[in-house]
C-alpha cells in the first residue's frame, strides 16, 4: 500500500482509496462491544463503544473508519499509541503493523447517538417516554457506531455483545448464544458471530420492543429439514395496531419462494423484522434483522394498495440475503446488482408468493414513473454507475438503480427466457458466495446459462442512460384501411447526446371500441433490435381505437400514442378493462404531462372522468396523487381554482358512491384533504372534523383527522378555537404521527410571521424544545412549502444564501432534508419560462458555485429540472386553453 494520504476532512472516503485498502487487507474476524445501558437518560449523548479488529496487512499501515465523540485508546497488538497522531476526523491512521501475521486492533472510544436515522439513532416514544433504539448504516455508517473498514468488500465475521437494561429487548444479526443480568440492573448478551459480511449490512436493535415470534420450517431437497425462528417487533405503544402473525406469515411465504427460486438455503440462521420509528428508508437487508419504516405498522385504515406495497418491500429485503447480502457489490457502482435485482425479484416473488394479484400492475403506475422521472434529469446516471465516493453513493439510491434496474432485469427475463434467468442466479450465488462481485461476473453466469453473447445487451441497457420511447407510424388508404405499419424506438441519451437504440423483447396489442369499451383484438410479438421493426398485424385492417406497444409492460420505455390512440385513451380509458395495459397507458400520459406534450386540464379531466373505475387499489391512490400534484404544480396558475373546484365536487360526489370504509373511499377522503389545503372541500373538511358520524359516512381514522387539521391551517381557517382542539386530540393521543402532524400544521398557516419562523427552525434544525429529529425536520418543511409563490418568495433570497453552510455543516440526510425541504419548487408562471426569478436563481448559483460538492449541485441541478418541467407545463396549458 502507497503511504498514506491524510487529510482532513476524511469522511468521504474515495473508491481509489478503498482499493488500495482492499488490495492491501486480510480480514479475520471483529468483536463489537456496545454499552447502551444509559441510552434512556437524556443527558447522555454517546455511549461506549469498543471494537477489536483481527486482520493481515502487506504494507504494514493502513487506516480504520470511525466516526465518533472521542477515542480514549487504542491498542495494536497490544500497545497503546499516541492518539494525537494517530486519529485525526474520521479516521485512525495505523503504522508500524506486522506483515508476517495478524495484527490485533482494540479501539475504545465514545460514539453519538443520532437524531438523523443515520448511525444508531435514539427515539423517545411520546407515548409512554420510552427510549427506543436501532441502527441504520448503508451505505457507510457503521463507522459511527464502531470502529472498522467501512466497504463492502472488505467482509468479515462480527461478534456483537451488548449491555442495556435488563427488561430491553436487544439484538444484533444473529441469535444470542449467552445472557448476563447484572446486580445494576442491566444485561449483557452475546450474539454468535456472523458469517462473512459487510459492515454496511451490521444491525443492532435496542428498546423496550413488542415481539411476536414464529418459526419457518421446511423440507430441503436433500431431505433435510430447515428451521428458521421468527420475529417481529415493533414500539410497545404500537403493539395493539401491529399484525404481527400477518408479518410472519408473508415471511414465511417469502421464504419458502425464494428457497425453491434460488435453490440456496438461507445462509443467515434467524429472521427478524424489526418496524423502527424515525426511519429514513422503506426497509434495510440487515441480515438476520431487517428493518422496516414504522409506517408499516397501520394505525389508520391501511388500504390494498398499502398492504401490497408493505408486502412488496418484505419481499424486495427477503431478495437481498441471496442478492447483496450473500454476494455482495465489490463497490457502489455496481449498487445494481443488489437493489435493481431485489426490486425485479421482489415484485415477482410478491407476484407469485402472495395473495396479491397486482404487483406488476403496481409496479408499472408507480415504481416504473419513479425511474422514467430519474432518467430524464440531467443528472441521469447508466444503471452500471460511476461512484468515485461514499457521497455519490448515499445518492444512488435512486430511481434508476432501483426501478429503471427492476425493469430493465424483467425485460432480461423475457429476452433469455426465465429459466435460463434462474439458472443464471442459482450458479453466481454458488460461485461467489460471502464475497464481493462486479458486472462482469454475473453476466459470466448469465451467459453460461442462456448460451447468449451479454456484452452487446449489457452496453445497451447498463451503460447508456435515457428512457426510449415507442411510438407506432402507419399509413392509410382512401378506405381507411391500414396500408403500412412499423413499431418505432426513438430518443436521446441525455449524457453522450447518442441517439437510443435498445434491444427489445414486447408485444404490440391493437384495441376496439365496442360500447364505450376497449378491447384487445389482436396482438403482435416483437424483438426490436434496430430503429424499428414492421407489424404486418395491423395491415390491412381498420384503425384500431388504440395501439399499444409494450402491451403487458415486458420493457422500459415509454409510448408516444399515435393522435387517434390518445384520443381513445382521454374518452375511454375507464373503458380499458386490463390492469396492466390501463396502468402502462395511464403511466404513459402522465409522462406527457410532465414533458409539456398533454396539458394538465385534460389530464385532471381524464382522471375526474375515469379513474372512479380504476378497481386497482395501487393504481387509483397513484391517479389520485397525480390528480392533486397536477394541479397544484402543472396547470397554469389561473386554470387552478376551477380545476380544484371541479375535482373537490366530482371526488366529494364519490365519497357517497364508494361504498362505506373502501379503499376508494379512504384514498378519495385523503386527496379531498390534500386539495382542501388550497380553500376548496372547506365543508367537507369541516364534517371530517366535526363529532359524530359524518354525513359521507367516512370514518375519520389518525390519518384523516390530522390530514384534515393540516388542510384548515393552510386554508387560513385555524383560528384559535380550532387550534385548540387540534392540540387536544394531539394531548389526547400524542403519537409521533400527531406531534409531527401539529408541527405541519401550524408551519403551514399562511402568516409572514409564521413562515419567517418555520424557515428558520428548518435552517437551525431546532425548535424551542431543542434539536429536531430527521421526521419533526421534514414536518415543519412540509408546512412551509405550503404557502402561495407570493407567500414564500421572501425567503428565496436567504434560502441561496444558506444551502452550502447547510451542506457543509449538517449530515447528508439532515442536510438533503433541509435543502429539498425550503426549495422554493411552487411557482406561478407569469411571464415566460426563463424570466422566472426562482428557476434564474438557481441557474446562476450553479453557474457561480461550479466547484460547490458535486453532491450538492445534484440535489440543486435535480430541483431546478423540477421546477423548470413544472413551468414548462404551466406554460403549455396555458396555450392550451
Amino acid at each position: 500500500m502507497d503511504t498514506l494520504e491524510r487529510y482532513a476532512p476524511n469522511e468521504n472516503l474515495r473508491r481509489d482509496e478503498a482499493a488500495l485498502r482492499a488490495a492491501d487487507i486480510t480480514w479475520h474476524f471483529a468483536e463489537v462491544q456496545l454499552d447502551l445501558s444509559q441510552a434512556a437518560s437524556q443527558d447522555a449523548t454517546s455511549f461506549t463503544s469498543v471494537t477489536t479488529l483481527n486482520f493481515d496487512t502487506a504494507s504494514g499501515q493502513t487506516f480504520v473508519d470511525f466516526i465518533h465523540e472521542s477515542v480514549s485508546e487504542v491498542l495494536v497488538n497490544g500497545n497503546p499509541i499516541d492518539l494525537e497522531e494517530a486519529v485525526l476526523d474520521a479516521r485512525i491512521y495505523l503504522s508500524g503493523l506486522r506483515t508476517d501475521a495478524p495484527n490485533t486492533v482494540k479501539i475504545t472510544g465514545a460514539a453519538s447517538y443520532s437524531r438523523s436515522g443515520e448511525g444508531l439513532h435514539r427515539f423517545v416514544d411520546p407515548q409512554d417516554s420510552e427510549t427506543y433504539l436501532y441502527t441504520q448504516f448503508e451505505p457507510s455508517e457503521a463507522r459511527r457506531v464502531f470502529a472498522c473498514f467501512e466497504q463492502p468488500d472488505l467482509k468479515t465475521s462480527y461478534r456483537f455483545t451488548i449491555t442495556g437494561p435488563a427488561a430491553w429487548h436487544l439484538a444484533s444479526n444473529q441469535p444470542i448464544v449467552d445472557e448476563v443480568f447484572h446486580e445494576d440492573g442491566t444485561k449483557t448478551v452475546v450474539c454468535s458471530p456472523t458469517p462473512r459480511i459487510s459492515s454496511y449490512i451490521t444491525a443492532v436493535l435496542a428498546g423496550p420492543y413488542h415481539v411476536v415470534r414464529g418459526e419457518h420450517v421446511q423440507q430441503l431437497p436433500d431431505g433435510e429439514e430447515l428451521v428458521i425462528e421468527l420475529a417481529a417487533t415493533c414500539r410497545a405503544s404500537l403493539a395493539d395496531h401491529f399484525d404481527g402473525e400477518e408479518i410472519l406469515e408473508l415471511t414465511s411465504r417469502g421464504l419458502a419462494y425464494f428457497h425453491e427460486l434460488f435453490d440456496y438455503p438461507y445462509p443467515w440462521g434467524k429472521y427478524d423484522s424489526a418496524f423502527v420509528p424515525e426511519y429514513n428508508l422503506g426497509a434495510m437487508e440487515n441480515p438476520g434483522l431487517v428493518t422496516f419504516t414504522e409506517r408499516y405498522v397501520f394505525t389508520s385504515h391501511a388500504t390494498e394498495a398499502q398492504h401490497e406495497q408493505r408486502a412488496n418491500t418484505i419481499m424486495h429485503e427477503m431478495a437481498h440475503m441471496w442478492f447483496g447480502d450473500l454476494v455482495t457489490m465489490k463497490w457502489w457502482d455496481d449498487l445494481w446488482l443488489k437493489e435493481s435485482f431485489a426490486d425485479y425479484i421482489g415484485t415477482l416473488a410478491n407476484d407469485q408468493a402472495t395473495d396479491f394479484t397486482t404487483a406488476w400492475t403496481t409496479f408499472a403506475a408507480r415504481r416504473k414513473a419513479w425511474a422514467y422521472v430519474a432518467d430524464q434529469m440531467p443528472t441521469t446516471h447508466p444503471i452500471v454507475a460511476d461512484i468515485p465516493d461514499l457521497m455519490a453513493a448515499d445518492q444512488n439510491f435512486d430511481g434508476i438503480t432501483y426501478a429503471k434496474g427492476a425493469s430493465v432485469l424483467k425485460q432480461l427475463a423475457a429476452f433469455v427466457g426465465a429459466d435460463a434467468f434462474r439458472d443464471a442466479a442459482r450458479s453466481y450465488f454458488r460461485a461467489h458466495a460471502y464475497s464481493n462481485t462486479t458486472l462482469d461476473d454475473f453476466l459470466s453466469s448469465l451467459e453460461a446459462a442462456s448460451g447468449r453473447d451479454m456484452g452487446q445487451w449489457a452496453d445497451a441497457w447498463l451503460k447508456t442512460s435515457g428512457v426510449p420511447k415507442l411510438r407506432v407510424q402507419y399509413s392509410v388508404d382512401d378506405a381507411g384501411l391500414i396500408t403500412q405499419a412499423e413499431l418505432i424506438q426513438f430518443g436521446t441519451d441525455p449524457i453522450s447526446g447518442e441517439t437510443i437504440c435498445r434491444p427489445h423483447v414486447l408485444t404490440v396489442g391493437a384495441y376496439t371500441l365496442e360500447d364505450g369499451a376497449l378491447a384487445r383484438a389482436a396482438v403482435q410479438s416483437v424483438e426490436l433490435t434496430g430503429a424499428s421493426a414492421p407489424l404486418p398485424f395491423l395491415v390491412g385492417q381498420p384503425v384500431p381505437a388504440l395501439i399499444l406497444p409494450n402491451d403487458g409492460d415486458e420493457t422500459y420505455a415509454l409510448i408516444d400514442f399515435d393522435p387517434a390512440s390518445k384520443a381513445s385513451l382521454l374518452e375511454h380509458l375507464g373503458g380499458l378493462t386490463d390492469s396492466l395495459a390501463r396502468a402502462t397507458c395511464w403511466a404513459s400520459l402522465w409522462d406527457a404531462v410532465r414533458s409539456a406534450t398533454l396539458d394538465a386540464q385534460s389530464y385532471v379531466g381524464a382522471i375526474l372522468k375515469h379513474a372512479h373505475t380504476v378497481t386497482d387499489a395501487g393504481v387509483f391512490t397513484v391517479l389520485n396523487d397525480q390528480l392533486a400534484t397536477t394541479i397544484s404544480r402543472f396547470a397554469a396558475p389561473e386554470l387552478r381554482a376551477g380545476l380544484r373546484e371541479r375535482a373537490a365536487k366530482v371526488l366529494t360526489g364519490w365519497l357517497t358512491e364508494f361504498e362505506p370504509g373502501s379503499d376508494q373511499q379512504t384514498t378519495t377522503a385523503r386527496t379531498l384533504a390534500r386539495l382542501a389545503r388550497a380553500g376548496v372541500a372547506g365543508e367537507v373538511i369541516d364534517a371530517f372534523l366535526a363529532e359524530g358520524e359524518n354525513r359521507f359516512s367516512v370514518t375519520v381514522d389518525e390519518q384523516l383527522l390530522w390530514d384534515s387539521y393540516i388542510a384548515l391551517a393552510a386554508s387560513g381557517r385555524l383560528d384559535a378555537a380550532a387550534e385548540e382542539r387540534m392540540q387536544a386530540a394531539a394531548k389526547a393521543n400524542p403519537s409521533s404521527v400527531a406531534l409531527n402532524a401539529v408541527r405541519t400544521a401550524l408551519a403551514a398557516r399562511p402568516d409572514p410571521a409564521v413562515k419567517e419562523h418555520a424557515f428558520d427552525t428548518v435552517l437551525m434544525a431546532r425548535d424551542d424544545q431543542g434539536a429536531l429529529s430527521n421526521d419533526a425536520l421534514s414536518a415543519v418543511a412540509l408546512g412551509f412549502s405550503l404557502g402561495s409563490s407570493s407567500l414564500l418568495a421572501p425567503f428565496e433570497e436567504r434560502y441561496w444564501a444558506a444551502i452550502q453552510p447547510v451542506f457543509e455543516t449538517m449530515s447528508m440526510e439532515f442536510a438533503t432534508r433541509v435543502i429539498q425541504g425550503l426549495y422554493p419548487m411552487h411557482q406561478d408562471l407569469a411571464g415566460a419560462v426563463e424570466q422566472n426569478s426562482a428557476l434564474a436563481d438557481a441557474t446562476s448559483w450553479l453557474e457561480r458555485h461550479d466547484s460547490a460538492p458535486k453532491a450538492l449541485r445534484r440535489i440543486l441541478i435535480e430541483e431546478r429540472d423540477a421546477l423548470q418541467r413544472a413551468l414548462n407545463a404551466q406554460a403549455f396549458s396555458r396555450t392550451s386553453r
